[in-house]
């Protein structure tokens, strides 16, 4: 079963996506900062990372930017979800290495199909 790891400090989100992704068949791995993202990533190796760009302690971004340094999990593909909606932000998101970026308010369905369609390409 394919993994996906997501990580908010909102529990809310957090369940929401979760429970989205389960219903299509994932295996999901939930945390709520970015610390602890980075050590289940480093220690599950999921196919994806569903990371919000603001949470306490390390930021999606600084989560992004270790997981594209370290080599055993640089090709994992990673979502950003988050409120920041400004075009820098946006930029900011890609150049550190961002596969896509959601931003919320964001609808479930729209997120599962976006990651059904990179896991899909990544296979290719």
């Amino acid at each position: 079963m394919t993994a996906v790891l997501i990580a908010d400090d909102d529990a809310d989100i957090r369940d929401l996506v979760a429970f989205k992704l389960e219903q299509v068949g994932y295996d999901v791995i939930a945390v709520e900062d970015g610390q602890s993202a980075l050590e289940a990533a480093r220690r599950n190796q999921p196919a994806l990372a569903v990371l919000d760009v603001s949470m306490p302690g390390l930021s999606g971004i600084d989560v992004c930017r270790m997981l594209r340094a370290d080599e055993s999990t640089q090709g994992m593909l990673i979502v950003m979800l988050t409120a920041r909606v400004q075009e820098q932000d946006i930029e900011g998101g890609f150049g550190a290495g961002a596969d896509d970026y959601v931003t919320k308010p964001f609808s479930p369905r729209e997120l599962v199909s976006r990651i059904q369609s990179l896991l899909t390409r990544s296979r290719a």
